[in-house]
């Protein structure tokens, strides 16, 4: 293939990349703007609302736990276009059902349209362009923040014009559909290799479960961020629209720092120097949303989003480079992110808990800042140039 074949079968791929992951965060991050008019006009209670971001990450969990399956069973192609699908429909029956159980229904759909893409979407990235890996997930993951930001940033503004946050949610299927019409007419059939089959996940090997753990807390950072943030501040007196700002923001330092990330970790061998770094930012914002929430909010969200959008690029780096054999890189990274996403899927609903039974939130970000203290001594044991493979964890193949 020539440089100019290439360049013209990747460019479809790319606006196809991009408008799909750009669906995979909105559902979540326009919540918290609009949280108090969904309780308001549903009676939704803060822990149920809570559960509006766990069963999507808890989904996101499973999805990752079972990868390798859902490629078998659905391919790589098909999957990525059913997963943007049912993003679409739970946007647009929220529309239709704007009640309790039309939300919790909702969100347990668009969870498994979020997993189903997320488990298959790098998948046909490395099977298609494997020389172009770095560049496509990069694109890839801004275009799950630049999502995330807008969903934050314009949900209030935008319910204020189409007049209900359930007409918000609706429009928001818009861009799924498109995203999936794109990718059904661009994205080709990955070829099955037989050879090439997975190997089991790595149940028994306790390094395995140490980097699951890690994972987990760090992403609960995040989730909790995205699902609580903005009602903190509502409660404290802000606006809708400013308080989407806030975490509009936020996501965009998340943008930055993962690209930062990619630029400069190969000037640090010893990884546990920039995790230290980057989980001392988290603390320090945890703390400023505790002491001073209001004279904070901005630096605060300056440093949760740095820290937690280097976070999870790292994590994901660390956990790449105790392995070296393609196979179980795979389950590797199945297991640490779908265990991962399981744990941090228990934060927003804890968060919702205590904010039914205390005066505000500040019990969850102290609660979060002892699981980045934990986090960090935990990360002093992830020595540089760690190995272990199948044998290491009594792998067999399926």
């Amino acid at each position: 293939m020539t440089a100019s074949e290439h360049t013209y079968r990747l460019w479809p791929i790319v606006v196809a990349l991009i408008l799909v992951s750009f669906n995979l965060r909105p559902i979540l991050a326009a919540i918290g703007p609009l949280l108090d008019e969904i309780q308001h006009t549903t009676g939704l209670g803060s822990a149920l609302a809570g559960l509006l971001t766990t069963l999507p990450v808890f989904a996101m969990g499973v999805g990752a736990l079972f990868g390798a399956r859902l490629q078998a069973l659905l391919g790589e192609c098909k999957g990525v276009m059913i997963g943007v699908g049912a993003i679409a429909l739970a946007c647009a029956l929220r529309w239709f059902l704007p009640s309790t159980t039309g939300l919790i229904v909702t969100a347990v759909i668009a969870g498994l349209g979020i997993s189903l893409v997320q488990a298959l979407l790098p998948a046909y990235i490395k099977h298609h362009f494997p020389t172009r890996v770095g560049l496509l997930m990069g694109l890839y993951t801004t275009g799950i923040m630049g999502g995330a930001a807008l969903a934050a940033a314009s949900a209030s503004p935008l319910t204020d014009t189409v007049g209900s946050w359930a007409s918000t949610f609706a429009l928001w299927s818009i861009p799924a559909v498109l995203g999936a019409l794109i990718w059904s007419q661009t994205a080709t059939p990955a070829v099955e290799h037989a050879a090439n089959r997975p190997v089991r996940l790595p149940l028994r090997a306790g390094r395995a479960c140490l980097l699951m753990v890690a994972f987990g807390i760090g992403t609960g950072a995040y989730t909790l961020v995205l699902a609580w943030l903005p009602p903190f501040y509502i409660q404290l007196g802000w606006s809708a629209a400013e308080s989407g700002y806030l975490l509009g923001a936020l996501t965009v330092m998340e943008v930055v720092a993962g690209l930062a990330v990619s630029m400069f970790i190969s000037h640090f061998p010893d990884r546990r120097i920039p995790l230290l770094s980057v989980l001392l930012l988290i603390l320090m914002g945890l703390a400023g949303l505790v002491t001073a929430p209001i004279m904070m909010a901005v630096p605060a969200a300056v440093l949760l989003g740095t820290g937690i959008g280097a976070l999870f690029p790292l994590s994901l780096i660390v956990t790449m480079d105790h392995v070296s054999d393609a196979r179980t890189a795979g389950a590797l990274m199945g297991f640490v992110q779908g265990g991962g996403y399981i744990i941090a899927s228990g934060m927003p609903f804890l968060a919702g808990l205590i904010r039914e039974h205390s005066t505000n939130l500040s019990q969850a970000w102290l609660l979060m800042a002892l699981g980045i203290v934990v986090l960090m001594a935990m990360v002093t044991r992830l020595a540089p140039f760690t190995r272990f493979e199948a044998d290491a964890w009594q792998l067999q193949p399926h």
